[in-house]
């Protein structure tokens, strides 16, 4: 939720002179004083400014991280990055006031000793040791007390209506959870991996010179070497303490486990063709010439539906909290009297609730 993030940029403490350069932008002109009190909507009584908006649109900016211009009030780049935000931050404002609202009616309030413990621990996170400090951080980021006093209690009642009024109600059936398992098996399934071990005998071009046939031959001699030595029966941890140059050396020459899905089609062949213990032929590689013993394979495993039972729940749940959010917040709209006074803010919130509509479903975010 939006006030969820604005705690987050209060916690940075960071980037204020692009806050300070687009708020000057954004109010630039003789008409400021008017343009700062403009009633964009009235969403059952509370209202919310041209100049809360142009707030929001800065702090959304800043999140961001948007490269613009910002020495010239007609910026078309800025203009652009505007219209796309707005739609979404006055979706997230209005839902906001109407989940505040209830919440209020409700009953929920912070109260002085919860209000003190956040800041106690805003004060820690960031380690703001000192009252000095603590006023200078509030100052530089233009809040005070009440302001955030504001934010949290808007914050603290936005978790607690949504986990009364929604979360709190949902449960995840067992046939639920089956379909989901059902519809979603390759969640729950680990493909074929293999563990090897590796003598890398690399070959070091000469600087400017390209590839050295002679130094080539000799690393192609020392692996065929390796080789026939591993084949031999010697130990492949000695043979690679001694003969490999790959950092894998330090390990005796372990690779993986790793995914036969993430190897070249070739080594994949190759590799399928093994059995533990088996030694490969002398391969060709960028770097040199490589030969591999297969240690271990492991073939592709499902998770049983009861093992995996846990993690479908949480899923599930995912989904149908996001759906009923998405319906709790619909009831709220309809149910609440919404007075628009700017019809291009008005068409910004209807495509921003278009766009909600039809996006894939995300978690819903918790606070």
């Amino acid at each position: 939720m939006l006030v969820h993030k604005k705690l987050l940029m209060f916690h940075k403490l960071c980037a204020r002179a692009l806050v300070a350069s687009v708020a000057a932008l954004l109010v630039a002109g003789a008409a400021r004083a008017e343009i700062i009190e403009q009633i964009l909507v009235k969403v059952n009584g509370e209202i919310f400014t041209k100049s809360d908006l142009e707030t929001h649109q800065i702090q959304l900016l800043r999140q961001k991280g948007e490269q613009i211009d910002l020495k010239d009030a007609n910026n078309a780049q800025l203009r652009k990055a505007l219209d796309e935000i707005t739609p979404e931050i006055m979706v997230q404002v209005v839902d906001e006031m109407l989940v505040v609202q209830r919440g209020r009616e409700l009953g929920y309030k912070l109260s002085d000793d919860q209000f003190k413990q956040v800041v106690e621990n805003i004060r820690r996170e960031n380690k703001i040791d000192t009252e000095e400090q603590w006023q200078a951080a509030l100052k530089a980021e233009n809040m005070t007390m009440s302001d955030l006093r504001r934010q949290l209690e808007r914050q603290m009642i936005v978790s607690r209506v949504q986990q009364n009024e929604v979360f709190g109600k949902i449960g995840v059936s067992e046939d639920e959870a089956r379909k989901y398992y059902d519809a979603h098996q390759n969640e729950f399934t680990t493909p074929p991996s293999v563990t090897l071990r590796e003598v890398l005998v690399e070959v070091k071009a000469d600087a400017g010179k390209g590839l050295n046939v002679a130094q080539d031959e000799a690393a192609k001699d020392r692996a065929d070497a390796a080789r026939a030595r591993a084949a031999g029966g010697e130990s492949f941890e000695k043979l690679v303490a001694e003969m490999s140059d790959s950092a894998s050396r330090t390990n005796g020459g372990l690779i993986g486990p790793i995914s036969l899905a993430d190897v070249s089609p070739e080594l994949r062949t190759l590799i399928q063709g093994m059995k533990p213990g088996d030694i490969s032929p002398v391969i060709r590689t960028q770097r040199g010439y490589q030969v591999l013993k297969l240690e271990s394979t492991t073939a592709v495993q499902t998770m049983p539906f009861e093992q995996a039972r846990e993690q479908i729940s949480d899923r599930v749940f995912t989904d149908k909290r996001k759906e009923e959010f998405q319906k709790y917040l619909e009831k709220l709209r309809k149910e609440a009297i919404i007075e628009w006074k700017n019809a291009d803010v008005k068409k910004a919130w209807e495509e921003g609730v278009a766009a909600q509509a039809a996006a894939p479903a995300q978690p819903t975010p918790s606070h």
